[in-house]
């Protein structure tokens, strides 16, 4: 079975998602699963700098108790998964184009879910600028990358059309909020959904994948 999970390397639910459809796999240890980690830009107008955390947040939710509120329920649905968000860590909102290029580079390895897990807590956790080359190199060889090899890549250009051809593919498959998850290319499911959601389409997969 091949899940295709588009997601954003800054989407807080995509980090509670991730949780969960371990869960869900987990309790279906029969499966054989491939995932696969693709691109989506929560924020394609962002500038390549990134801008200041506290002025995205102005520019997203006005007043500040309507962000404390958004993250105070983000916090106790990650506090179930067991992930302690620290969004008085970040101090920046970053351009994701250069994350989602190195995930690209860490699936030549087959380190695409230790680099997603990785960035996730770089961001959320360690409040790291996750949109600089250099923090990028270092999160790469905490993964067990050469991180002499995966700054040279991020300095180059490699992988920039494919991140942006993937970003572009999932707004027209109707993708419009993530994490978006497609099982064997045919069936959808949209959210940090449960575990108990994803049941429906694993078993719908398996059928298929017998009768075929």
């Amino acid at each position: 079975m091949r899940i295709d999970i588009y997601s954003d390397t800054v989407c807080p639910w995509c980090y509670i998602g991730k949780r969960r459809l371990e869960r869900a796999i987990a309790s279906r240890s029969e499966l054989q699963v491939e995932i696969s980690w693709r691109a989506f830009q929560l924020n394609p107008d962002m500038p390549t700098p990134g801008v200041l955390w506290a002025n995205y947040l102005t520019t997203k939710f006005g007043a500040p108790e309507r962000a404390e509120s958004v993250f105070a329920a983000i916090s106790r649905a990650g506090h179930s998964e067991r992930i302690g968000f620290d969004f008085a860590a970040i101090s920046q909102m970053p351009n994701t184009v250069q994350s989602h290029r190195l995930m690209r580079f860490a699936e030549r390895f087959g380190r695409q879910d230790t680099m997603i897990e990785t960035l996730f807590r770089a961001y959320f956790l360690d409040g790291e600028d996750i949109g600089d080359i250099e923090t990028l190199a270092r999160v790469a060889a905490v993964c067990g990358l050469d991180g002499l090899a995966a700054m040279a890549f991020l300095d180059g250009d490699e992988e920039l059309d494919a991140v942006l051809s993937e970003d572009m593919r999932a707004r027209r498959m109707g993708i419009n909020a993530v994490p978006c998850y497609i099982v064997n290319g045919a069936y959808a499911l949209s959210g940090a959904q449960e575990p108990e959601a994803f049941y429906p389409l694993f078993d719908l997969a398996e059928v298929v994948i017998s009768v075929g």
